[in-house]
């Protein structure tokens, strides 16, 4: 019976170490997401009964990796499934305390993707692209970065978008003719 359970275990540990064969971090799970993510924002697709135009390719943000990292972590550490973390906390709260900062941008904007349960990067994005909601985050023009991480079952999927003040704009704020005023966008989060 002994050797039962142990082959058992053996057989399980193979089938997981192969299911996930890009570790999260790793510029090979970067690449991969990157990849299907902007073929499909390259070329437009319908979310629900939704067109979504093309849209510029996403670029990966070392701080949205670090907010989804936690968030994926936690989650799967506290067993829950929420974009609401247990201190209360949102999407755009974690990605300011990681390090994804609004100062000095005319417009700044996060949303989140999440999924459990899915075992391969094509199966979690093959998924968020059939949702409507989880696709018109993939497909928002206004999100430039993305950072991604997977711990476990769980996947989280951040997004940013920031947009630079013109040269113009820069000079008549340095020089105390323009203000600049605090405000976010929060999107919605699926």
């Amino acid at each position: 019976m002994k050797y039962f359970i142990f082959l058992c275990g053996f057989v399980l540990t193979l089938h997981v170490s192969t299911t996930y064969a890009q570790a999260p971090g790793t510029n090979k799970f970067k690449i991969k997401f990157l990849a299907l993510i902007n073929k499909i924002r390259s070329v437009g697709c319908d979310c629900g009964a939704t067109r979504m135009p093309p849209a510029p390719p996403l670029v990966w943000n070392d701080d949205l990796e670090k907010a989804a990292k936690g968030h994926a972590k936690d989650m799967a550490s506290r067993k829950y499934f929420s974009h609401t973390d247990k201190d209360g906390r949102d999407a755009m709260e974690r990605a300011v305390d990681a390090g994804y900062k609004h100062n000095g941008y005319q417009s700044f904007t996060v949303g989140e993707n999440i999924a459990e349960g899915q075992m391969s990067i094509e199966q979690v994005t093959d998924g968020w692209f059939r949702s409507e909601g989880h696709c018109r985050n993939l497909m928002n023009p206004d999100f430039k970065e993305v950072g991604i991480w997977q711990a476990g079952t769980y996947w989280v999927q951040d997004f940013g978008g920031r947009v630079e003040f013109s040269p113009a704009m820069k000079h008549l704020i340095r020089n105390g003719k323009a203000h600049i005023v605090n405000r976010s966008m929060r999107e919605e989060h699926y």
